[in-house]
C-alpha cells in the first residue's frame, strides 16, 4: 500500500504544465519509442480538467507555491519525507530515487535561503515546487494505475522499481532521467526561461548545478549505505560513481534547457507537440538503455543480496 501524500496548497501542476506547453491542440498522443503492449496504453499529456495557467507564477499571491515562498518548499519536503519512511521501511526499490529526490530538495533549500546564491529565488522556488509535482503526480498516477497519465520514461522506472528487475544504480538513474530528461524542459518552457524584467533566467538554472555538486557525492554515498552496495559505482558514460553521476547531470540538464528553448520557439501548436514527441521520445529511448545495462541476468545476479542487505541497513 501506498503511502497517502502529504497535500501541498497547488494543484496537480505536473499535469497542468503539461498542458500549458505542449497542447494547443484538443487531443495528443505522445507516443513512446517502441509499440506499447495491449495492456499499456500510450500516455495522454493533456487534461481539459484544469485551466492551464492556474499554476502561473505570481508573486504577490496569497497561495506560497504560487508566490515561490519557501514555506511551499519546507512543505514540499515534508511531503517527501512523509513518502520515503515507508518506501525505506520496505526496501520498496522506489525507495532509492525517493531519498535522492528528498535530499536534493533539502540542499535547494539550503541553497535559496543562502542570499545572492539565486538572482531571482522567489522564481526558483516557484520552478523547483512545480518540478518536484511533476515526479509526484506520476508516482500517484501509477500507484493508482492510471497508466495512461504517467509520461513513458516513468513508466518504464516505476515498473522496474516494482518488479525489482534493474539495481540500485538502475532506480537511480531511470529516475533522474525521467525527471531530468522528460520533466524539465516541460518545466523549464512554463515557467518561463526569462524573467519578468527581460532577464535570462540562464545563471539560476546553471546555478543548480552548483547546488548538486554539493549534494550528489553524500546521497550517493547514503543509498549505497542503505539500499544496494553497488550505488557507489553508479556506471555512467562520463565515469563511474559520483564523478560520472555528477558530468551526467549537468550534461542532462543543458541538454532539458535546449529543450524547453525549442519548445518556447516553436511557431505553434503542431510545432511544440513535435518538440514534445521528441522530448517524450528521447527520454523513454535513455529509460530503455538504462533498464538494459543495469538489468539483473538471473542466476549469476538477482536482487536477494540488495534487499537482505537493505533489511538490515535501509531504516537505520
Amino acid at each position: 500500500m501506498r503511502e497517502p501524500t502529504v497535500p501541498l496548497p497547488t494543484m496537480k501542476l505536473g499535469r497542468l504544465i503539461a498542458v500549458a506547453v505542449t497542447l494547443a491542440l484538443p487531443a495528443v498522443v505522445l507516443a513512446p519509442a517502441q509499440p506499447a503492449a495491449a495492456d499499456d496504453p500510450p500516455f495522454v499529456g493533456w487534461t481539459a480538467a484544469m485551466p492551464p495557467l492556474a499554476f502561473s507564477f505570481d508573486p504577490s499571491s496569497s497561495n506560497d507555491c504560487e508566490a515561490g515562498r519557501v514555506t511551499c518548499v519546507r512543505q514540499v519536503i515534508r511531503t517527501m519525507r512523509a513518502r520515503f519512511n515507508p518506501l525505506a521501511e520496505q526496501c520498496d526499490h522506489d525507495a532509492v530515487f525517493s531519498l535522492a529526490y528528498l535530499r536534493t530538495t533539502e540542499e535547494y533549500l539550503r541553497s535559496t535561503l543562502t542570499p545572492g546564491f539565486f538572482d531571482k529565488p522567489a522564481l526558483v522556488n516557484h520552478e523547483d515546487v512545480a518540478f518536484s509535482r511533476m515526479y509526484l503526480d506520476a508516482y500517484d498516477d501509477w500507484a493508482d494505475d492510471r497508466v495512461r497519465m504517467v509520461p513513458p520514461a516513468w513508466r518504464v522506472a516505476f515498473e522496474a522499481a516494482d518488479s525489482r528487475r534493474v539495481s540500485g544504480s538502475g532506480n537511480l538513474l531511470l529516475g533522474m532521467n525521467a525527471h531530468v530528461n522528460r520533466d524539465l524542459p516541460f518545466v523549464l518552457a512554463a515557467t518561463g526561461l526569462v524573467a519578468r524584467d527581460g532577464s535570462s533566467r540562464k545563471r539560476d538554472h546553471d546555478q543548480i548545478n552548483v547546488m548538486l555538486n554539493r549534494v550528489v557525492e553524500p546521497l550517493v554515498t547514503e543509498a549505497a549505505a542503505r539500499f544496494d552496495p553497488g550505488i557507489a559505482f553508479v556506471p555512467t558514460p562520463y565515469g563511474v560513481g559520483y564523478t560520472g553521476l555528477m558530468q551526467m547531470l549537468v550534461a542532462w540538464r543543458e541538454t532539458a534547457w535546449r529543450q524547453a528553448e525549442r519548445l518556447v520557439a516553436a511557431p505553434d501548436a503542431a510545432a511544440r507537440n513535435r518538440v514534445a514527441r521528441q522530448i517524450e521520445t528521447y527520454a523513454e529511448t535513455n529509460a530503455q538503455a538504462i533498464v538494459t545495462a543495469t538489468a539483473y541476468q538471473p542466476p549469476l545476479t538477482t536482487t536477494a543480496a540488495r534487499d537482505a542487505y537493505c533489511a538490515i541497513n535501509g531504516n537505520p
